[in-house]
């Protein structure tokens, strides 16, 4: 029999407690989980492609049937490549359903064989996106407890060199 290997793809920019969180939802239920990072340099992300890579290999170094890897241009090739057949989404409230149906089923019409299972996260984490994290984040807000400590060292770093090295206030 087959693995069932499953793809968490995102952009990742940066991982947050959710995203985790969606991870080990996954864990009792496929053999295998590959987080897939997308290489798209129009989002203009605030780490490049390796760094999330590496962040995320770190992070997750303690759940040996995960593993990292990054891609580019469709999912269903990607995943035909690594002999994948199911899609992981995680689906933060309502909002996020029509986005994610109609990827669902494009990524199925391109790829009969891909199914996509939508996961919800902790509802302590139900309103969390990267975006949110970068935000809140460069304004000075506190985001410890949404994001791992590695993570948080990370943006700090990242958003005080683009502050110009002003002291941006570690909440």
């Amino acid at each position: 029999m087959s693995p069932r290997i499953a793809v968490y793809p995102g952009s990742f920019d940066p991982l947050h407690n959710g995203h985790l969180d969606i991870i080990d939802r996954c864990l009792p239920i496929f053999d295998e989980v590959v987080v897939a990072v997308l290489v798209n340099e129009g989002k203009k992300p605030l780490f490049t492609t390796e760094e999330r890579v590496a962040t995320i290999q770190e992070l997750l170094r303690d759940r040996p049937r995960c593993r990292v890897e990054s891609f580019s241009g469709l999912l269903v090739d990607f995943m035909d490549h690594i002999e994948a057949r199911t899609v992981i989404r995680g689906l933060r409230a309502v909002s996020d359903f029509e986005y994610e149906f109609q990827m669902a089923l494009m990524n199925r019409r391109l790829n009969a064989r891909v199914e996509t299972v939508f996961l919800m996260p902790k509802e302590d984490y139900s309103y969390l996106s990267s975006r949110l994290v970068k935000e809140v984040c460069g304004l000075g807000g506190n985001i410890e407890g949404l994001v791992p400590p590695l993570v948080l060292d990370q943006l700090h770093r990242r958003l005080r060199k683009a502050d110009g090295g002003g002291s941006l206030p570690r909440s």
